[in-house]
């Protein structure tokens, strides 16, 4: 089986994320951020975001071993599933993180070579890729 290849974390682009919040609470971001705590809201709510990881972290990492999750940030290319399916292998990948489908992958090759997906964060791939997996994208 051909190793899907595993990318540093800063190799990931950031996925836009919409929250919706009170006026107080927004109020208190805007003044922290006045006052030179924060650069502006997002620098904030990352910080936030991420000290909030931080904290559960132990509690991540009990799920992601339970589940069974790989953790990181996936590419997987055309030459790993063409590898696979002439194998007469399946691919089943469980990420927390980031899956990327190249571009190049047609559809009916991950029809043939990926047999479930399930993705915790976000998943890149052509449009029509996506709804060859539809049935497999749990």
């Amino acid at each position: 089986m051909p190793k899907i290849h595993r990318l540093p974390s800063g190799q990931a682009d950031t996925e836009k994320v919409t929250i919706n919040l009170g006026h107080v609470d927004l109020g208190r971001i805007d003044l922290l951020v006045r006052e030179g705590f924060y650069s502006n809201r997002t620098d904030f709510i990352r910080s936030a975001i991420r000290g909030q990881l931080a904290t559960e972290a132990r509690a991540v990492d009990q799920s992601v071993e339970r589940h069974r999750f790989e953790m990181g940030l996936f590419d997987i290319s055309r030459s790993d599933l063409e590898t696979m399916r002439d194998a007469g292998e399946v691919l089943h990948l469980r990420v927390v993180g980031l899956a990327r489908i190249a571009e190049d992958v047609p559809p009916e090759l991950a029809a043939e070579a990926i047999g479930s997906l399930s993705v915790l964060g976000s998943l890149q791939a052509s449009k029509d890729v996506k709804a060859a997996l539809s049935d497999r994208i749990i």
